[in-house]
């Protein structure tokens, strides 16, 4: 990959309208959450830089650069001075660079297992020596010998992966994970050297080359989770367009790669294809499918003046689009970086883990060398001290304290994902676990979100509908639906919770709720919407939004899993009642503002409570930020899926009792992993420094320990049905 001069770095930071730089880098050679944290802190404390995030997935370095400020050579050389090669961030070039890691991990795994499969032949007969079945001298001296060309040349190539990660890092100075490790291979291979020119009765070929064999299985396993997780977010992205057409002055077509498209652009979309970025229809009438964008299955009508979002499928007649966005602005992208943003984030337990990490290290290193000085100055001699420091090295490998957590949040996304449910941090499955109080909004939650209008007063429908065009509440919608294609109203200005005004043709009118527009609210209890124009009678529209099928469901799993159920709603008291009986739920709240449903849940969680928010309007967007943990539908507006921590494509109900039970079951596995890495190193730490164990058993169980760990994340993909 091209290594860039400084020069060329500068030319790729990319500023915002205050003047902050954010500078992409691809890291490679990182692999554990130590690498993580080192990578990070590093950094962070050269002069200019605001922060610093690094993917471990991805391997993206995102580095924030204060305004004006900032070397972002500097940043290069400072990560390539803690040992890692750093370059350009490029997405194609980073997803060749993932399929060659994986490549080389596969083929030293491979030589690795041929090494350990073969060597064993020579060296169980030594061994059996342990059971009574002494070989003779010479004869074990033999099977020593051609342990040693077996294993060696596989040792020494399948150790490539952490040999150069260990050099580079020591050429500078530092010392990673794979420092210990491949220390503890090569004595133990030198050990073993050693003891077959000397006739010693003991080598070790086999523990060398079967360590490796086990490491390259987890470090593997661990690829192919990181590899899966990427997949989900590039799977998305690859359901964008690669190409979009673009018209010039004379309406000819030209194909252009879509990230070549800016804003203002006229593109033409044919029947069959999906639209290429966020654009404003020009031209033409289709129906679109947004399902993958909003998870809604039901197809949308697109019109001249409607709005549409990168990835819908355009299902029946061709459009010509205006764009409003460019690609890496679209609503696909802004999916797949909130993915992506969901794998950076960490949890207390993922930061624990981090710290624990950060130790391991100075403290394995002082230990073994401790284990050498220690038994040489009692009385061992220096090989069975140079062995006992050998195994010390091998058996507190901290890979299974690196993947307890990481593995398993990775595996409960995932499953989350195919299930529809897009989890934006591990943080954030980690607060789930923990709610005990659900509430829900309910137009557009508890409901489909889609009222259906009961007033049948055409004047007046024709008269409101500009001001409707221009909102996106679904009582607004459904109005603009009825009243079908027309003007938008000019200066309109929507507020949160209350209504929208603007100006229809030159008079001023609002539309909204009863005392937004000056009038006292019907007691009927019905959905409604007030709409006038200033200083004249106001006129009441009714509305109807069906209960989503599976609310009663999803409120009783709910209930089965220890939780209580509340409904804060802006609509008035009659649609709540209605609905808050056909869903189960006894506790609820009518009229709210958006301040008010803010305070309600700051009042729960002051009382102790854990409150998980769901809700999908702009009126719900403090609420959902403010709450231990949230969730919004798919179909909801960007402000509340921005502020909900997991977002439900599939829009239903069932995904909350769903995500919550996986979220425990997270949890618990989390906890085991480390409740089983610390009781591993309690027992194997002491036995190798007291000689208990030698390095082919250290190897074992070292490496047995992150097979553990992940096998046990793994019950995360397999454990049980999904039940709603």
């Amino acid at each position: 990959m091209t290594e860039l001069s400084a020069g060329d770095l500068s030319a790729f930071i990319a500023r915002d309208s205050k003047g902050s730089g954010r500078l992409e880098l691809l890291v490679r050679g990182a692999s554990c959450a130590g690498c993580m944290g080192k990578i990070e802190r590093g950094v962070a404390a050269l002069p200019g830089v605001a922060a610093s995030r690094f993917n471990l997935t991805t391997g993206k370095l995102t580095v924030t650069l204060a305004p004006g400020q900032g070397d972002p050579a500097a940043v290069q050389r400072a990560v390539e001075a803690m040992g890692y090669g750093a370059s350009l961030f490029d997405p194609a070039r980073a997803l060749q660079a993932e399929d060659k890691v994986g490549r080389e991990l596969a083929l030293a795994l491979g030589v690795a297992a041929f090494g350990a499969g073969n060597v064993m032949m020579f060296t169980v007969p030594a061994w059996a020596g342990l059971f009574g079945q002494e070989l003779s001298p010479a004869t074990r001296q033999v099977m020593y010998w051609l342990a040693a060309i077996v294993a060696t040349p596989c040792a020494l190539f399948a150790g490539m992966t952490f040999f150069r990660s260990a050099w580079a890092s020591l050429r500078r100075g530092k010392a990673n994970m794979d420092v210990p490790i491949s220390i503890g291979v090569l004595l133990t291979l030198a050990v073993s050297f050693s003891e077959t020119l000397q006739h010693g009765a003991h080598a070790y070929f086999d523990a060398a080359v079967t360590l490796l064999f086990l490491l390259l299985i987890g470090r593997y396993l661990d690829h192919r989770l990181k590899s899966a997780a990427r997949g989900a977010a590039r799977d998305l992205l690859a359901l964008q367009a690669p190409v979009a057409m673009r018209l010039d002055e004379a309406g000819r077509e030209h194909g252009v790669p879509v990230g070549e498209v800016e804003v203002g652009d006229l593109l033409a979309v044919a029947a069959g294809d999906r639209i290429p970025v966020d654009a404003l229809v020009e031209s033409g009438a289709s129906d679109l499918d947004n399902a993958l964008i909003s998870g809604e299955t039901a197809t949308v009508a697109a019109s001249p003046g409607v709005a549409v979002q990168a990835g819908a499928l355009n299902l029946s007649g061709r459009l010509v689009l205006r764009a409003v966005a460019r690609s890496e602005d679209s609503a696909v992208a802004a999916i797949a970086r909130l993915m992506e943003a969901g794998a950076q984030a960490r949890g207390a337990y993922v930061r624990l883990a981090d710290k624990a990490a950060a130790l391991y290290v100075p403290v394995v290193h002082t230990v073994a060398a401790a284990t050498f000085l220690g038994g040489w100055a009692l009385g061992l001699g220096p090989r069975e001290a140079l062995l006992r420091a050998a195994a010390v090295l091998i058996v507190t490998c901290p890979c299974a304290l690196g993947l307890a957590v990481p593995a398993v949040q990775v595996a409960a996304s995932g499953r989350l994902f195919r299930r529809g449910v897009l989890v934006k941090s591990g943080a954030a499955l980690e607060r789930l676990a923990e709610v005990d109080h659900v509430v829900f909004d309910k137009t557009g939650v508890l409901t489909e979100g889609r009222p259906r209008l009961l007033s049948d007063i055409p004047a007046v429908i024709t008269a409101a509908a500009p001001l409707a065009r221009a909102s996106r509440h679904p009582l607004a919608r459904a109005l603009a639906e009825r009243a079908g294609e027309g003007p938008v109203a000019e200066d309109v200005v929507e507020v949160a919770g209350q209504g929208v005004e603007g100006l229809i043709n030159g008079r001023r009118a609002r539309l909204g709720r009863a005392e937004f527009v000056g009038v006292e609210p019907s007691p009927s209890g019905e959905s409604e919407l007030w709409f006038g124009f200033e200083g004249e009678t106001k006129v009441r529209l009714t509305f109807f939004d069906p209960v989503r099928a599976d609310a009663a469901r999803a409120v009783s799993a709910l209930r089965q899993l220890g939780l209580t159920v509340e409904i804060l709603s802006g609509d008035v008291a009659g649609p709540v009642a209605r609905v808050a009986k056909a869903a189960g739920i006894t506790q609820w709240r009518a009229g709210l503002t958006p301040f008010d449903k803010s305070a309600a849940v700051t009042l729960l969680q002051g009382t102790g409570r854990k409150v998980l928010m769901i809700g999908d309007g702009l009126n719900d967007a403090a609420a959902l930020a403010l709450a231990h943990a949230s969730m919004a539908p798919g179909s909801a507006l960007d402000a509340s899926q921005n502020a909900a921590d997991l977002v439900f494509l599939n829009g239903e109900l069932s995904a909350a009792p769903l995500a919550i039970r996986i979220a425990r079951a997270a949890r618990s596995r989390a906890l085991e992993n480390f409740g089983f890495s610390a009781l591993y190193n309690a027992v194997a730490a002491p036995a190798a420094v007291l000689g208990l164990i030698n390095p082919f058993v250290a190897a074992i169980a070292m490496s047995g320990s992150s097979m553990v760990v992940m096998l046990n994340a793994l019950r995360m993909t397999w454990a049980g049905r999904d039940r709603a």
